[in-house]
């Protein structure tokens, strides 16, 4: 196992990470493992396991998971040398994982395996923690083969969540996460020479923005209100994009890009901060939607995904909407219409990255039909007039969705789970020519009564086999819709006669539903006419 990759990303003489092997622990002990909690562009925990003389690591956003068959996300990044394993303290802003890095955890595991790292190379390992917070099994799985997309599951018995105190408690230092950020634990290995010349541009850039006005250190976004249909009223509609809301603070040289609950996205989009620093203004405050679009021109939040992951480079935009402050001026209480204007005014050769949200009318009903026919997610309604309430969902910003709708086949539905009873999800299926063809999974739009009138009507028409073709599927997917050989062996399968109708959001790449609801049965649709239905 190689670290080529993590010395390509560093530069040692900026950050005193560091660079050599170190040693080998003792395996007759158990190999070591850590747990880094990382307070980076996003919060995350990094878990790094001694395997092969390196520490094989993931990045695990929303941490270990505690209750048994759980799983969290874990996103593989590049091997550390083993000296990481008791890496505490503040990476320079700049750095590559620039932020603050605590020892969540550390200990022993041992791998349930004989061969572990033909297990790592396979896609599978299964590992028992001896730690000072954790202990217990956990297993890696890998979803997909370009080696980056893993999940991390919890197995044998749950385990108790960390307390609150323990959360936030290094198992090497005893200090909290802000103590260690406060702390003079910087890696910065330049000298006094270098220091200075570090700190000249850091007290001129000081001064510069002193001239400037005084800019919050975070507002939290305005929110738009989910309604069924337009009101009555006097209302501007723009797009509703599907990506990330992005507000951007530019006062002087210095701009912050922060997500709606307050994360720094300034390292994970940096054209995006380079625009706005080129803008023709002392300071403003600018409020979009950071969106990767489709061939179609289309936004697309399964490729702001892959983008995220690594796996695909899509052209990313910032289609901005509204201006919060410019030039020293709170712009917050002045009507929309000034605001907008405005802000188009200030993107005057703004360059390509950046782009202006303009109005598109003030007609709902024709601007939804051509919203569908141009496959967007739906559209944003603003009461004219209105000023910018930040944080608040008042009403005066509303969306619209789009849901797409057709019928689908029912070939089988999952048993219940939790405090559900009769079924879990039922699982839809369209023809392609004479093959029954699987496309997900439903799972909400029941009430109890009608789990039970539905359970009732399908045990009538139970097969023993699968009536889908292509199954079983090696991977369950990112959205856990894939129907694999363990998940077969616990699924109903029905003849396929039942049709139900069911809105979505959208299908994705893999020929799968996105966030389906199952809207009633359709008894006036025959089962082999249903097949996948084009855009309208």
């Amino acid at each position: 196992m190689s670290l080529k990759e993590y010395h390509r990303k560093r530069d040692f003489t900026r950050t005193r990470e560091p660079a050599t092997h170190g040693k080998r622990g003792d395996t007759k002990g158990g190999r070591r493992f850590v747990i880094q909690k990382h307070d980076a562009s996003r919060l995350h925990y990094d878990f790094r396991l001694e395997l092969g003389g390196t520490l094989v690591s993931w990045a695990v956003p929303k941490g270990v998971p505690y209750k048994k068959g759980e799983k969290h996300l874990a996103v593989k990044v590049e091997d550390h040398p083993l000296s990481y394993i008791d890496f505490e303290g503040t990476i320079p802003e700049g750095q590559y994982g620039g932020g603050t890095v605590m020892v969540w955890d550390k200990g022993t595991f041992e791998p349930l395996s004989e061969h572990p790292a033909k297990d790592l190379e396979h896609g599978k390992l299964h590992v028992l923690l001896h730690g000072k917070k954790l202990s217990g099994e956990w297993y890696f799985v890998r979803l997909h083969d370009d080696e980056k997309q893993w999940l991390l599951i919890k197995a044998g018995e749950d385990h108790k969540p960390a307390s609150k105190k323990a959360e936030d408690t290094s198992a090497l230092s005893g200090k909290s996460l802000a103590a260690l950020a406060k702390s003079d634990a910087v890696w910065n290995s330049n000298s006094k020479k270098a220091a200075k010349k570090k700190t000249e541009p850091a007290k001129k850039k000081r001064a510069a923005a002193a001239h400037h006005a005084r800019m919050p250190k975070f507002i939290e976004p305005m929110k738009a209100l989910s309604v069924e249909e337009a009101p009555k009223g006097d209302w501007t509609y723009e797009i509703k994009f599907d990506g990330f809301r992005a507000v951007a603070y530019k006062n002087g040289g210095e701009v912050r890009l922060l997500s709606r609950t307050n994360n720094n996205l300034a390292d994970k989009f940096p054209e995006v901060v380079e625009a706005v620093e080129k803008l023709d203004v002392p300071d403003a405050i600018i409020d979009g939607e950071i969106v990767a679009l489709n061939g179609k021109g289309v936004s697309s939040f399964q490729l702001l995904q892959a983008f995220e992951l690594g796996q695909q480079r899509p052209p990313l935009f910032y289609y901005v909407f509204d201006l919060l402050q410019a030039e020293g001026e709170n712009l917050q209480h002045e009507p929309l219409e000034d605001r907008k204007k405005r802000l188009e005014s200030l993107l005057a050769g703004a360059g390509e990255v950046i782009r202006y949200s303009a109005s598109l009318g003030t007609k709902a009903a024709p601007l939804l039909k051509k919203a569908a026919r141009l496959g967007l997610e739906g559209l944003i309604g603003k009461r004219s007039g209105s000023s910018y309430e930040a944080g608040r969902r008042s009403g005066a910003w509303i969306k619209l969705k789009i849901h797409r709708q057709q019928e689908f086949i029912i070939g089988g539905y999952t048993p219940p789970s939790g405090s559900r009873s009769h079924f879990g999800a039922l699982l839809l299926g369209v023809y392609e020519g004479k093959k029954l063809v699987y496309c997900g999974k439903v799972g909400t739009g029941f009430n109890h009564k009608l789990l039970g009138s539905l359970h009732a009507q399908m045990q009538k028409i139970e097969r023993a086999t699968c009536p889908f073709t292509g199954l079983p599927e090696e991977r369950e997917g990112r959205y856990g819709a894939g129907i694999t050989a363990a998940v077969m062996k616990r699924c109903h399968w029905l003849k396929p006669q039942l049709v139900c109708q069911c809105k979505f959001a959208e299908w994705t790449n893999e020929g799968r539903l996105r966030q389906p609801v199952y809207l009633g049965l359709r008894e006036d649709k025959p089962a082999k006419k249903v097949v996948r239905e084009p855009a309208t």
